[in-house]
């Protein structure tokens, strides 16, 4: 209070020695700058400054989210188990997986490898020298936890989806000893996507893409790790790869990314339906490129409970120009996800320098 004084006293003094107009502004500044100290004092008593300023410094997560990128990487599936966000995606020309993990959104480290292909005995079974760990997904069912991934590349053999089960969500996953899923001419078995329908509990495997363009769909087995059968869906406009499927508001989104992963035609489409299966009314381009930042795809949508927002976790070139083909490494990305009162998801814009961040520095 003696701060207040001396502050009025120092208004009242400058006052008289100003003209009309500007005495005038002076004292309107002076009003606004003691009602900003009074409400400051009556926070601090009430306890709500210091609530604000855990919430800001103890859980950023409700309020802040990082500057992208957060990491290299690709195709990152994104999913939180409990209080912390996971991670998993494509790392390069490699046959291992990692994961990262982050209790704020804001600090990731890496952990793995979670899986291994030296460890998975039927990989080599194609007799081909090179294989590579693509788009994986990971799944929480009945206390363990699923991964699913691909083994590519479609030619000369056809690429293949495995399956492997942990009981925590930084592995190791053990493999199930056999390939869930083996593409043909006309299917290329990649980015898998496994969903379980809140509302009837039928548990769906999608996958496909690149070659032929083609989305399958099947119905997984009680244990997850056994196909049932194929489901008939129709592929949906503008498809190339990397499906995702959420809901929102009761309504089934399904996700993907079209155009050519490496230029910068790759971008985000998406669909709304009454079922998880189709049919599916075409909903055009969330997220395209920008000047710098090109090719977003691949992503990922989740819905975090405690700040209540939805986030999509996404691939993207950084620092490039032009339509491509673009070289060098791709970069994982975090974007707030807004829907309009339709229902309609409002086009995605990209944020973030073009500095990457390492991990856990």
């Amino acid at each position: 209070m003696v701060f207040l004084g001396l502050l009025f006293s120092l208004s009242v003094g400058m006052r008289e020695k100003l003209p009309g107009l500007i005495r005038f502004l002076s004292s309107l500044l002076f009003c606004f700058l003691l009602l900003m100290i009074l409400r400051l004092y009556e926070m601090r008593c009430s306890g709500e400054l210091s609530a604000r300023a855990d919430q800001m410094f103890n859980n950023p997560a409700k309020k802040f989210l990082p500057e992208n990128p957060i990491f290299s990487g690709a195709d990152p599936h994104a999913v939180k188990f409990k209080n912390t966000f996971w991670v998993y995606p494509t790392g390069g020309r490699s046959t291992q997986f990692y994961a990262y993990y982050s209790t704020n959104l804001l600090n990731w480290e890496r952990v793995g490898p979670v899986l291994d292909f030296k460890d998975v005995t039927w990989i080599e079974a194609d007799g081909q020298k090179t294989h590579y760990a693509w788009a994986p997904c990971v799944l929480e069912w009945s206390g363990k936890f699923y991964f699913y991934y691909s083994v590519g590349p479609q030619n000369p053999t056809p690429s293949r989806i495995g399956v492997a089960v942990a009981g925590t969500p930084d592995g190791p996953f053990v493999d199930s000893g056999r390939p869930l899923v083996v593409g043909d001419k006309d299917f290329e078995a990649i980015d898998p996507m496994v969903f379980i329908d809140p509302v009837t509990q039928d548990r769906y495997l999608y996958a496909g893409g690149s070659a032929g363009n083609k989305m399958c769909v099947f119905a997984l087995g009680q244990d997850m790790m056994s196909i049932v059968k194929e489901v008939k869906v129709d592929t949906p406009p503008n498809f190339t790869e990397g499906v995702f499927i959420h809901v929102y508001k009761g309504k089934y989104y399904l996700s993907y990314s079209s155009g050519g992963w490496r230029d910068s035609s790759y971008s985000v489409h998406y669909c709304i339906s009454e079922s998880p299966i189709g049919p599916w009314v075409y909903k055009g381009v969330i997220l395209r490129s920008d000047e710098m930042r090109k090719g977003p795809g691949h992503h990922s949508f989740l819905y975090d409970d405690e700040s209540g927002r939805w986030l999509i976790f996404y691939h993207r070139w950084n620092g490039v120009e032009g339509e491509g083909p673009y070289q060098g490494t791709r970069k994982v990305c975090i974007e707030e996800v807004h829907y309009n009162n339709d229902g309609t998801i409002q086009p995605i814009k990209m944020t973030g320098g073009l500095k990457e961040k390492q991990p856990g520095k």
